[in-house]
């Protein structure tokens, strides 16, 4: 039985913690840290975390946001 894909596969793709740090430019290390402490969505498939990239993606979206009206003054200096 053959598993056919979406034209938005890329959407619902699963990402593992070694590809999340490389799509992020960071650590893995640093994936660990921020999935351990619920910063960056994820969840556990069998003990080990997995991402989707539409949420990682979502995520990075609300990060860039928030740097820019956090309190204000960005760019006002």
């Amino acid at each position: 039985m053959a598993i056919t894909m979406s034209p938005s596969a890329s959407e619902s793709e699963i990402l593992t913690i070694k590809q999340v740090a490389d799509y992020l430019k960071v650590t893995e290390r640093t994936i660990y840290r921020l999935a351990a402490a619920k910063k960056i969505p994820a969840f556990k498939v069998g003990g080990t975390w997995r991402f989707s990239r539409q949420e990682i993606d979502q995520w990075i979206k609300r990060q860039t946001n928030d740097d820019t009206s956090e309190d204000g003054s960005k760019g006002n200096e």
